[in-house]
């Protein structure tokens, strides 16, 4: 049981992180860098999004009960 645990505990922190890192990518994309920054930023945003997905996804394989 604390292999699955350990396991929760790790597949939340990642999807936390996958959010954090998100929702700074946003953040910079409102504050008018020029337009090249953003088109940047629009595929930082983009990948992140995939990221919390994926991250969310690995969550619910290991307990399909567990809230993310």
């Amino acid at each position: 049981m604390d292999v699955l645990n350990l396991e929760l505990a790790k597949a939340r922190q990642r999807v936390r992180r996958a959010e954090t890192s998100l929702n700074h990518a946003k953040e910079m994309l409102d504050e008018e860098c020029g337009i090249g920054i953003s088109l940047a930023l629009c595929g930082r945003i983009r990948s992140e999004l995939t990221r919390v997905a994926e991250a969310k996804k690995r969550l619910m394989k290991i307990a399909p009960t567990a809230s993310a």
